[in-house]
Parts: structure tokens; C-alpha cells; sequence
């Protein structure tokens, strides 16, 4: 199993101050359409709904289909649980905050390779990829939240 958790500070000097509220909305509107927010992915629909907490999406990632299960906790995580694919498990977004009142977003995921041995060369050499991959999603994210807080549109 491939576990990886990073978190990077949500405000930065000379950007907007964002706060818990507009991260949130950021995070909404990326599990509903990742396309301006995951730089490696190039496919994301939603195929049903099961409430307004909760809904299936496809997705095109790095080359690879999955289909992911979204789970939106308001103001705090947003859960995708990868339901079909070669590469199974969990990745999620939180909204986390200091002693200080200092926000960051956290990113963590736990994936199965399917048909790969674990601990194998080629199991770190994907996850080495997914780190990087998912640093930048998070980056893009975050700039992405900064240009709405700005009143600039993104591609959604």
C-alpha cells in the first residue's frame, strides 16, 4: 500500500487571506469538476448523485480511468474513495488549523496498486509520481481559490 500525507500552508504573503469558507468552496467546486484544480487530469463527470453530500464521479488521471466515490464533509474534508481502476484506496483533502488560527490544506491518500507486489520498485516509483502529481493539484488548488477570492473566474 502506497501512504503519503503532506500539508501546505493555505495563505501566503501577497495573496489574498483566505479563509476556512472560501477553501471549502474551492474544494466543492474541485470534487464536482478537478479539471481547473489537477493539472494531471484530463477527464471529470459526475455520474450520479446520492445526495448533496455524496456522489460518483469518472475520471481520467495520469492515463489511467477510475471511478470515485465523493464523500463531502462541509467546511472540513472532501473523501475520494476510488471504487474501480487498477489503483484502488482513498485520497482526502482537509482543511486543518493551528493553535494560531493558521489554515493549511492536508492531503493524504492510501492506494492499492492492482497487480503490483508491495514495497516493489515499481509500487515507489508510482507513488513517488503521485506525490508529486498530488503536491501540485493541491498548489493548483489553492491558486486556483486565490484567483476566485480575487474575483477572477476559473474554469469551472
Amino acid at each position: 500500500m502506497i501512504h503519503v500525507t503532506n500539508a501546505v500552508p493555505v495563505n501566503e504573503a501577497g495573496e489574498p487571506r483566505l479563509t476556512r469558507a472560501d477553501v471549502w468552496a474551492g474544494l466543492e467546486l474541485k470534487a464536482n469538476n478537478a479539471l481547473p484544480f489537477v493539472p494531471a487530469m484530463t477527464q471529470c463527470e459526475v455520474l450520479e448523485r446520492r445526495g448533496e453530500l455524496e456522489f460518483d464521479r469518472e475520471i481520467e488521471f495520469r492515463g489511467q480511468h477510475f471511478v470515485e466515490r465523493i464523500t463531502l464533509e462541509p467546511e472540513s474534508r472532501v473523501t475520494f474513495t476510488r471504487i474501480a481502476g487498477d489503483v484502488l484506496g482513498t485520497i482526502a483533502n482537509e482543511i486543518e488549523e493551528d493553535d494560531a488560527g493558521e489554515l493549511s490544506l492536508r492531503f493524504t491518500f492510501a492506494l492499492v496498486l492492482k497487480g503490483v507486489a508491495p514495497g516493489s520498485a515499481e509500487e515507489a516509483e508510482y507513488a513517488e509520481g503521485m506525490k508529486v502529481d498530488y503536491l501540485k493539484a493541491v498548489e493548483a488548488t489553492l491558486t486556483a481559490i486565490r484567483r476566485v477570492a480575487r474575483g477572477e473566474t476559473v474554469g469551472v
